[in-house]
């Protein structure tokens, strides 16, 4: 059963989806990062290795991008779909494409504590998100 959403509704939705947005933003720049530019100088700095290092980590690299590459278009696609109208399976697609961002976030910050910064980059925007559109939803 589809649910519409309702004029007062639709400012907590929008808003959600903007920060859900900008967390998919990230991991679009995230992919980018680790598929296409690992070795050169900009992915280095902002992940810390070595020429080396980043040559010996490519292909990992390249495969962990393309995570981030996925998950941000799960919930590009979940907007464009929630926006055309089917409200349940746009919104599940960017809860589910938002949560797996939070979960990854949480298991980096929990694993590596030096990473918490880059940590609560990746996890913040997409849990507020997560909560201003469950809450303009359940209204």
């Amino acid at each position: 059963m589809q649910r519409s959403v309702h004029n007062s509704e639709v400012g907590v939705v929008v808003a959600g989806l903007v920060l859900v947005g900008v967390a998919a933003a990230v991991h679009l720049y995230i992919f980018v990062l680790e598929s296409l530019v690992w070795t050169g100088e900009k992915a280095r700095a902002t992940f810390g290795t070595t020429p080396e290092q980043a040559r010996e980590t490519r292909s990992m690299a390249f495969n962990q991008g393309f995570y981030n590459l996925f998950l941000a278009v799960e919930i590009v696609v979940g907007i464009v779909v929630l926006a055309t109208g089917s409200t349940a399976v746009g919104a599940t697609l960017v809860f589910v494409g938002a949560g797996s961002m939070v979960a990854a976030g949480l298991v980096l910050l929990t694993s590596d504590r030096t990473k918490t910064r880059p940590a609560l980059t990746q996890l913040t925007p997409p849990l507020l998100g997560i909560a201003l559109l469950a809450a303009g939803l359940a209204s």
